[in-house]
This record gives structure tokens, sequence and C-alpha cells, in this order.
């Protein structure tokens, strides 16, 4: 099981690697397409249309061949498509490229998280935000590689090309020790395993799987913008933006299980969505560099946990097979990068980019209402 462990990390860590390294370059990304923030806005949701779609076929494909099998074909191909978002300056096919990035990314969100909700039933205790805490690590040493070939200028398709060749032959390795799941599907799962609108009991988890996925895309799509058009910073300021996210999302969740096993899931995303909408509240309404970094840090360390919790609730909902369910509770969240990049990218136009993140900062109010209706019906 250990082995497994470490493979299943791997993989953790390279996709949040990847993630970070394009997500921190993307205010160059916007001027290699040429685009306004608005057509930037539609890009990313091109790769959320990608997730969207990919991520209840993963779960129902993970049921008839095994997460294992499904993790494994996700994430070499992820690593293959990362280069391809610099491959053209057309509008048309970089969405095309944005989009199949998305379906891969997807798929590999669901079928990974399905794997280490087995491993965690191994260790039978709490173990999912360490998986997501390696994520987080690949993300803050992504956003700051990112920053590295930002300040030595190399090219876009050089840079995504050199750490998607990283991620590949790290992901060769991991997927050749993944825990096979196929036999413990088959004896588990139900007609409830195939395609399947969310549970009452998920539905829930779902709205807030789609607020705190918003906020963490928000920050990876936004926050290098933010410091570099709002606060009025170069690019490595902007790719530290980004890094103090991570920094505070990889912090959060080192200490993720801890909190969980003595305080509650329920107390934990309370405690959680209060501190993201301190966090966001700071960075919109002082703006300067400290200030930006303070409010996105708390940002990072309010959303760390919510997702890996979600994750776990999900995929151990009673009938389901841990990737449908986690599948179910992730397509809502995904749901809402439909309505984000868009809505974000339309009031930064219009009205500017703090108004377009103030839409975020609502979501998190929401969420917070949300977890409070969760935390009553659990005490009846």
């Amino acid at each position: 099981m250990k082995i497994n462990r470490i493979s299943v990390s791997t993989i953790f860590f390279v996709n949040g690697f990847l993630y970070a390294n394009w997500a921190a370059r993307l205010p160059e990304l916007q001027r290699y397409f040429n685009v306004s923030n608005a057509f930037l806005g539609y890009l990313l949701l091109a790769s959320a249309a990608g997730a969207l779609l990919a991520m209840p076929v993963s779960g129902w494909l993970t049921t008839k061949y095994g997460s294992a099998q499904i993790t494994r074909m996700a994430a070499l191909a992820y690593c293959c498509t990362v280069p391809m978002l610099a491959l053209s300056q057309n509008n048309v096919i970089a969405s095309g490229f944005f989009f199949v990035l998305g379906m891969c990314a997807g798929a590999l969100d669901v079928a990974m998280n399905g794997q280490a909700v087995f491993i965690e039933r191994g260790y039978n205790k709490p173990i999912m935000s360490s998986f997501h805490a390696i994520f987080s690590i690949g993300m803050a040493l992504g956003a700051g590689s990112g920053g590295l070939f930002a300040q030595f200028q190399w090219s876009l398709l050089s840079h995504l090309a050199v750490i998607a060749a990283i991620g590949l032959v790290a992901c060769i390795w991991a997927t050749s020790n993944l825990v096979q799941d196929v036999p413990v599907i088959a004896e588990t799962a139900t007609k409830k395993s195939g395609f399947m609108l969310p549970t009452k009991a998920i539905l829930p988890l779902g709205i807030i799987a789609l607020c705190t996925m918003m906020g963490e895309g928000s920050m990876a799509d936004w926050s290098a913008i933010f410091m570099n058009k709002v606060v009025g910073k170069n690019e490595f300021y902007s790719a530290l933006a980004f890094g103090a996210f991570g920094t505070a999302m990889t912090t959060g969740r080192i200490f993720g299980d801890f909190f969980t096993a003595r305080l509650g899931k329920f107390q934990v995303m309370f405690y959680s969505s209060l501190l993201s909408i301190v966090g966001l509240t700071i960075a919109l309404v002082f703006v300067t560099a400290e200030t930006t970094l303070l409010g996105f840090f708390l940002v990072g360390l309010g959303l760390a946990n919510i997702v890996p919790i979600i994750y776990s609730t999900a995929g151990n909902t009673a009938g389901v097979a841990p990737s449908v369910g986690i599948a179910m509770a992730t397509s809502i969240g995904y749901a809402g990068f439909f309505v984000g990049p868009p809505v974000i990218g339309f009031l930064a136009d219009q009205f500017g980019l703090r108004m377009g993140l103030g839409f975020t900062l609502s979501l998190f109010v929401v969420m917070l209402l949300v977890v409070l209706n969760l935390q009553k019906n659990q005490v009846k």
C-alpha cells in the first residue's frame, strides 16, 4: 500500500506542477494570443467545458476498466497536451487545444481521486488532504518555475515542452504502481455506477465544490493578471501572487487531515469558508502588492481542505462506486466554470478585474451558507 500511495502522490504532484506552470504564464499567453480579458475567459471556459464533459465519462469508465487504467491513460495524455497551448496563435485552434487539455485534466482529476479513496480506505484514517497537499506542493513549485522561465525569457513552447517531458517520465513510473481496483468495483458497484444525476446526499457537496473550485480557478486564472494589471507589478510579481496562493494551499493541506480528524469535516469547512471570505476581501479592498499577497495567501488557506473533504465524502457514498460519486460532485463544481470565466472576463472588461473577482467573493458567501445548512442537518 505504501508504494501505491507514493505513486498516486506522484501523479497528484505532476498534475499540480504542470497546471501551475502554464497558469503562472497566463499574462504572456494572453499577449501571445493577443486577446482581451473576456476572450481569455472563453479560452479558460473551453478548458472547463472539456473537463465537465470528461468527468462523468471518466467516472463511468472506471466502473468498467478500473480507476488505475483510466488514471494511467489520462495522466499520460495530460502531459502530452500541455505544450499544445503554445502551438498556434489562431484563436479557434487555441480554443480546441484548451478544450482537449481540459478533457485530459478532468478525466485525471476523477480517476486519481478514485485511487486516493481506495488508498484512504486501506489506511482507515483521513489521508485525502495529504494527496491534495502534494498537488499543492506541485502547484507552488510549478508557479515558482513558471516565474523563473518567464524571468529568463524562455519561449512559451520551450517552457511547456520541457516541463511536460519531465511530467511524462514521472507518470510512466507512477502509473505502473497503482491500486488495481477492477475486482473491487465489480463486487460493490450497483446499477448506480453508471451515468446518474447527483443524489440528494451529494448535491450540497456539489454546490460547495462549485464555489470552492470557482475560487481555486479564479486564483489560478486571474491572480497573476490581477497583480500585473490592477496592482501594476511585473511578471515576476505576477507569478509570485499565484505562488502565495499555492503555498497557502500546501500549508493548509499538510495539516488538513490532523484538523479534520479532531474537529470534524463540517467544522473545518465552516472555518475555511470564513477565512476565504476574509482573504479575498482584503485583496480586493486594499490594492497593494503586500495586501494582495496576504489576501491570496488567506484564500489559499481557506480553500485548502474543502475539496479533499468533498472528494472523500462523495467517494464513500453508499451504493455508488468511488469515482462515480466523485464525478457527480466535481461535475457540479466544474459546471461553475461555464459561468465563472466569461462572467469574470466580462466584468473585468466592463468594470475592472476587482469587480470580476467580487463575483468569486459572492460564491464564497454562498459556500458558507451551504456549509452552515449541512452542519444544522448533521446536528439533527
